[in-house]
């Protein structure tokens, strides 16, 4: 047998995990949860791609040759594998009258879903859904995907990621395996930068600032104003200073990781009036930013974590992204107010 490989960033808890369990005992579902950034999407790819590799099939569930007909297909931009369906982000009903062939949209339906994997493996063996960062446009989708679930065909294998796995209905979570993923640690970091062609010195730079996210991470080596760091960074000064920034950084594909960097900040600021800027920093670019701004006293500084708390919270129901980010424009205000 070829010598196989899984080719991850961290997940060390996720890995143990599967790495326990054989090809006979692997569940119908899994939910692979955590915050953005750290890698959910490229582990359920890469154990879709070991699950579906026609040399590994004797062995467990992680790792593939990445020479076989079906591994070939995963790495080929243009092929698509008859047995791997993927999908990210809204998922919507779609329409009962479809047809039954393999289908190749970007607009995949829950509908689409249950159809394509009712058929039968090409390869004869398993079939397997990537749902990534998965969110439904109703509840017609959702329970679409629930009756599913609850009435699984076999040699199917389900992949759902999502950085707000309580945004999923508890019908839906409950039939469903979750692995956690944690923050990646700042080594991960700069391996998988260098890894990617990134100078040493500079994937450093990228990690100390990436607060455990390799989409940070990414982002700050941007040089451009269009990042979403940057215009985080740029709303942040602005509403503390008491302007209406023009753009919001906060749309449903960025809320997330947006909140994340506000949260960063604002920690950085408060841990700055507590400690007399002893403390370490979470972004260090934006030290001397944050250094002009009035100290917060302990008042001020806990009613703006709680609200940040409060926004996280926010951010994992229905309620608009713009909305969210008003709140915690209105907080940052707030908070300049009492200092």
């Amino acid at each position: 047998m070829s010598d196989l490989h899984f080719d991850v960033v961290g997940a060390t808890g996720a890995r143990r995990y599967f790495e326990t369990r054989a090809r006979g005992r692997i569940g119908h579902a899994y939910l692979l949860s955590g915050p953005p950034g750290v890698g959910k999407k490229t582990f359920a790819r890469r154990l879709a791609q070991s699950l579906l590799c026609a040399t590994a099939r004797e062995a467990g569930l992680l790792g593939y040759d990445g020479t076989c007909s079906s591994c070939r297909l995963f790495a080929s931009p243009n092929a698509a594998h008859p047995d791997f369906i993927e999908h990210h982000g809204m998922m919507k009903i779609g329409s009962s009258d479809a047809g039954s062939g393999f289908y190749e949209s970007e607009e995949l339906s829950a509908r689409d879903v249950v159809r394509q994997l009712s058929l039968q493996s090409y390869g004869g063996g398993l079939r397997v859904l990537l749902l990534g960062d998965v969110e439904f446009a109703g509840a017609p989708a959702a329970n679409a995907l629930l009756k599913f679930l609850e009435e699984p065909p076999a040699d199917v294998v389900m992949l759902l990621t999502t950085a707000a796995p309580e945004r999923l209905l508890p019908t839906i979570r409950s039939r469903l395996v979750e692995v956690r993923f944690p923050l990646l640690a700042r080594g991960d970091i700069v391996r998988a930068l260098v890894a990617g062609g990134v100078e040493p010195a500079d994937a450093e730079r990228a990690a100390a600032l990436a607060g455990g996210s390799l989409t940070r991470a990414k982002d700050s080596l941007e040089a451009d104003d269009g990042s979403l760091r940057a215009g985080v960074l740029r709303w942040f000064f602005q509403s503390v200073a008491g302007d209406s920034p023009e753009q919001s950084w906060a749309t449903r594909e960025t809320l997330a990781d947006g909140l994340e960097i506000v949260r960063s900040l604002a920690r950085d600021w408060v841990a700055r009036g507590a400690t007399g800027g002893r403390s370490a920093v979470m972004l260090p670019d934006a030290q001397a930013h944050l250094a002009r701004l009035p100290v917060l006293a302990a008042g001020p500084a806990v009613a703006l974590l709680a609200t940040l708390d409060d926004a996280q919270r926010l951010a994992a129901t229905n309620v608009p992204p713009a909305m969210v980010g008003e709140v915690i424009r209105m907080a940052l205000v707030a908070a300049t107010s009492a200092a």
